[in-house]
């Protein structure tokens, strides 16, 4: 039996919503499902992009002066490589965290400042205290651009001039325990495998 046309021109009508509601289910399943923090970088596993950045001008750690940041740097062993600015607000909470993981002998902690001026850097890392043994200062951010930063803060883990992990945003002792923590002991068995 056929349906009167008035009908089967509602139901038609419905198809056009039906598949934009199954559309919208889908990009939310995919899309806004994830932790945003959680953002893959295609850089894991591959050698870090070569740079050179300049120390920030008048930083000194245990009255020694701070030198810059290279890729030579992160060539041996395993690092800690975080990235900061003066104006993150995230970057100043965790900071007292980072001072911590700086007393860990299995890795050097590493810095770069991002998109910032010396004197911001400076205060930054004078009213805080500096944890890292280099910085080096980004200060167009085109390192950042080539090592994939979002945003800051962002950490990695470097392990012998290779990008071991990335977490994206701020430390917290949950994530250094979860996230940061694995990734250092990960790599520094890698170090002590044949």
């Amino acid at each position: 039996m056929k349906q009167p046309p008035r009908r089967r021109a509602k139901l038609l009508a419905l198809v056009p919503l039906a598949i934009f509601l199954a559309l919208a289910i889908l990009f939310y399943a995919k899309l806004g499902a994830g932790d945003p923090s959680e953002i893959p970088s295609a850089l894991i596993d591959k050698p870090v992009p070569a740079f050179q950045l300049e120390a920030i001008a008048g930083l000194t750690r245990e009255g020694t002066a701070v030198p810059g940041l290279s890729t030579a740097d992160l060539a041996k062993g395993v690092s800690v490589v975080n990235v900061f600015a003066s104006w993150c607000a995230p970057c100043r909470a965790e900071h007292p965290l980072l001072s911590d993981l700086a007393g860990d002998r299995r890795i050097r902690l590493y810095g770069l400042n991002y998109k910032d001026t010396d004197d911001q850097a400076l205060r930054f890392l004078n009213g805080l205290g500096n944890p890292y043994a280099a910085v080096g200062a980004d200060r167009k951010g085109r390192v950042g651009i080539d090592w994939g930063v979002y945003g800051v803060p962002e950490t990695f883990v470097v392990a012998d001039g290779r990008i071991a992990a990335k977490l994206v945003g701020p430390l917290t002792p949950a994530r250094i325990s979860a996230e940061l923590m694995p990734a250092i002991e990960k790599a520094v068995a890698s170090q002590s495998a044949p």
